[in-house]
């Protein structure tokens, strides 16, 4: 038989498999609020952007009988699995009472209730509201929460495009829910979009919750300058691919090269596949949605390229780009590089010196810093 737990009750959830530390929770006090603003949780709910499964499992343990979450991270997706087991949810066979959707109108076709967890994006917003507008019920509700800090009044006006009443909480433990409701008739999608650099010779298109959206970031036109003196290399790898504009960049600079591209964010993933396509190099890319390189076989890469985040959720937080660097390590044959870009006041170098090998400063500003590692014998 089954069990739940309600959420006064959260000790047991855990972000593993997840970056996992003294100073991240998988679990906070927006989570809470949400259920509670909520109000009736029964039959059908839709959770979008829950982290490691704490509101979907809220929502089940509040009294709903079937939630379509969406989960833009992989490790976010394999938490909320691996907690809902811890509680007796989909072990032995069982069906789980959640389902995993793409950001599609599958996820919030007839919704009655949608459940946010605000994203920091204001594009990714404003396409998630698009679709609830254009695919829910006319009667749907909408509550999105955060955390105050994080939040803004341009988040109010975001959901106003799409619906016609939005109204905020009072706060709560540093934390806020805006609720939206009404949606407009004339609401349509518009993601993903699209933008041409004639300056690198590239057409970017991104779904709003990639990082640096339709633009080309400082760190990768850094790499985008040294991409001739990269080594030769039969088959590259874009580790972390984001939008993929170092594929797409990649791909056409070398018209022998095939690339893999992963990602562990689904709307990286579907960005990099769009912008791949965009510019005519579609047939060889080869993009994944992965835990960095789980796919690869060890010592099988020439060439790793990576522009690794540097927050887990809203914490500077190194642990990511380790597991990242670790991934290159293994990944990689001997004498393999890894060309790497990362914020300067990371001071990264001394770990790639560790995990990789001999490494190089190539190119250094005022806020970035470009590497070169060698991948020792």
């Amino acid at each position: 038989m089954t069990t739940t737990s309600t959420t006064d009750d959260w000790d047991d959830l855990r972000r593993w498999p997840d970056v996992e530390a003294p100073n991240l929770q998988a679990w906070d006090a927006t989570d809470r609020l949400i259920l509670d603003e909520a109000g009736d949780l029964s039959g059908e709910v839709v959770v979008i952007g829950d982290r490691h499964g704490a509101l979907t499992l809220g929502a089940l343990a509040g009294g709903a009988t079937r939630v379509r979450v969406h989960q833009d991270g992989l490790l976010g997706e394999r938490a909320l699995v691996s907690n809902a087991r811890r509680r007796g949810l989909g072990r032995d066979g069982d069906t789980t009472p959640f389902a995993h959707h793409p950001l599609d109108a599958t996820l919030v076709e007839g919704a009655r209730l949608v459940l946010l967890q605000l994203p920091r994006s204001l594009d990714e917003l404003d396409e998630v509201a698009q679709l609830v507008a254009a695919h829910a019920r006319p009667q749907v509700r909408v509550v999105a929460g955060g955390r105050v800090k994080h939040m803004s009044r341009s988040m109010n006006e975001v959901l106003a495009a799409s619906f016609g009443e939005v109204s905020a909480s009072l706060a709560r433990q540093k934390s806020r829910v805006l609720h939206a409701s009404a949606p407009r008739a004339d609401v349509a999608t518009d993601w993903p979009r699209q933008q041409r650099h004639e300056d690198v010779g590239l057409t970017v298109v991104a779904h709003g919750g990639v990082f640096a959206g339709t633009g080309i970031d400082i760190g990768t036109r850094l790499l985008l300058d040294h991409l001739p003196a990269m080594r030769p290399a039969d088959r590259a790898i874009d580790l972390a691919s984001g939008g993929g504009v170092v594929a797409a960049a990649l791909a056409l600079a070398r018209p022998d090269l095939r690339v893999l591209a992963t990602d562990q964010s689904a709307a990286a993933v579907a960005s990099t596949r769009a912008t791949a396509s965009a510019n005519g190099v579609a047939d060889r890319i080869e993009v994944v949605r992965a835990d960095g390189l789980e796919t690869e076989r060890d010592a099988s890469a020439q060439l790793v390229v990576l522009n690794p985040p540097f927050h887990v959720g809203a914490a500077v937080h190194s642990g990511l780009a380790e597991r990242l660097f670790a991934d290159a390590a293994r990944v990689l044959e001997p004498g393999g590089e890894l060309w790497c870009v990362w914020n300067s006041h990371l001071n990264y170098r001394p770990i790639l010196d560790k995990v990789l090998g001999s490494t190089k400063q190539v190119q250094r500003t005022t806020k970035f810093t470009l590497t070169s590692s060698r991948r020792r014998s």
